[in-house]
């Protein structure tokens, strides 16, 4: 992991993919705990350190996750990813080139638990969640291109699902119709940037996360 901002009330980090955020029963060390140890040793503060998680990305994914330092944060930033003040922009190396250059996609997500999957659909199904997101192709290689994607909405693998339904499965993506998985085990979905307002200084927090260190990422 790479710190990208740190104030007194939130951190902002860029992890690796293959990285858990949250402890699960894998049993790997989680990258909340790799930030609470750089925090302690950082500040040489004793006993245990506050850290909040906020959100969370997918394992194989790499990018921008925000922590909160404080309780007084916490609950704030909370709120703000529940509403929607939380602007995040993903990088996602796809197969195939969308016919349009830019775009709206919406589609109804069933979430399957046992599978840890989500379904796509055109319309409202049973269980289903309205997701939106907006898309622009940015790069082009011989054989993918790089699409800079904007979500609307928060669902469970809502990027991966989406573009996926539309033709256009992220490289590496397996579970969502790749044809071959990245040696590394990651996925080519990168959280390149997010913006929101200070939940406590209010002044504006523009970050950017470095793309991973591999040649196709540097090709674009």
């Amino acid at each position: 992991m790479t710190v990208v901002y740190e104030d007194n009330h939130i951190i902002i980090v860029s992890k690796e993919s293959g990285e858990i955020v949250q402890g699960d029963k894998t049993g790997d060390t989680p990258l909340s705990e790799t930030v609470k140890q750089y925090i302690k040793e950082a500040y040489a503060k004793p006993g245990n350190v506050f850290l909040g998680v906020v959100h969370r990305l997918d394992r194989p994914v790499s990018g921008l996750v925000l922590f909160a330092r404080t309780s007084k944060a916490l609950p704030r930033l909370n709120k703000m990813f529940a509403e929607g003040n939380i602007h995040k922009t993903y990088w996602a190396i796809v197969a195939n080139t969308p016919p349009q250059p830019e775009g709206t996609i919406v589609h109804w997500l069933v979430r399957n638990e046992k599978q840890n999957k989500s379904y796509a659909y055109d319309h409202e199904v049973p269980n289903s969640k309205r997701a939106e997101l907006d898309y622009k192709v940015i790069g082009k290689s011989d054989r993918y291109c790089l699409v800079e994607v904007v979500l609307k909405t928060g669902r469970h693998h809502q990027i991966r699902c989406q573009l996926a339904k539309m033709g256009y499965p992220i490289k590496g993506d397996l579970k969502y119709g790749a044809k071959r998985s990245n040696a590394d085990g990651s996925i080519c979905l990168h959280s390149r940037r997010m913006e929101f307002v200070h939940p406590i200084s209010k002044k504006e927090i523009v970050v950017e996360a470095p793309v991973p260190n591999d040649n196709l990422w540097k090709i674009f």
